[in-house]
């Protein structure tokens, strides 16, 4: 999976090319903030309006999947609850990747822009999410590009931080292959 990186302005996102577009929601903060409050000021307050209806709650299980055109540049768009924010932690970026993953590689998502679940709010250190990212992306997901949502500070670390992962991924690619494992 190639790792690339996009400041949170929409007119940035606009110019990418990718199939859908992952922000997260807590459950303790409305108005939304993130990209899922810039999402939802393009999508002309859809999904503070399906906050309000109850149809998005923000709990740490939640994935919900609605369109995004004509309104935003991509097909869809997936919102993900988080629970509340003063019980995020390592555990529960763990759980929302892998949900995040698994609700991609089940949608058959190649290309995303994707806000890493608590990053949007400086939940989680970038180069632990980092680590646990590369942790949790299996190669065999063929993913072939993630857009990550992120500051030009965090971006730095978390670039160094993936070639660092990806050297370790290589490095234990080829351990396997000379004994033949």
């Amino acid at each position: 999976m190639q790792l690339e990186f996009v400041a949170r302005d929409l007119r940035r996102i606009d110019e990418l090319s990718a199939e859908l577009i992952a922000c997260c929601v807590w459950q303790d903060e409305r108005p939304f903030r993130g990209l899922a409050g810039l999402l939802d000021w393009r999508l002309g307050g859809k999904l503070s309006i399906l906050a309000r209806s109850g149809f998005i709650s923000g709990r740490a299980d939640e994935v919900l999947l609605v369109p995004g055109r004509p309104r935003v540049r991509f097909e869809k768009v997936l919102i993900m609850g988080l629970g509340a924010r003063a019980e995020f932690g390592e555990g529960s970026f763990a759980l929302a990747v892998d949900r995040l993953l698994r609700a991609l590689a089940g949608l058959n998502v190649r290309r995303a822009v994707v806000e890493l679940p608590g990053r949007g709010h400086d939940a989680i250190d970038p180069a632990r999410a980092t680590e646990l990212l590369f942790e949790q992306a299996k190669p065999e997901e063929h993913f072939d590009a993630w857009w990550l949502v992120e500051s030009p500070e965090a971006e730095k670390v978390m670039r160094a931080r993936s070639r660092d992962e990806l050297q370790r991924a290589r490095r234990a690619a080829m351990q396997r292959e000379e004994t033949g494992l």
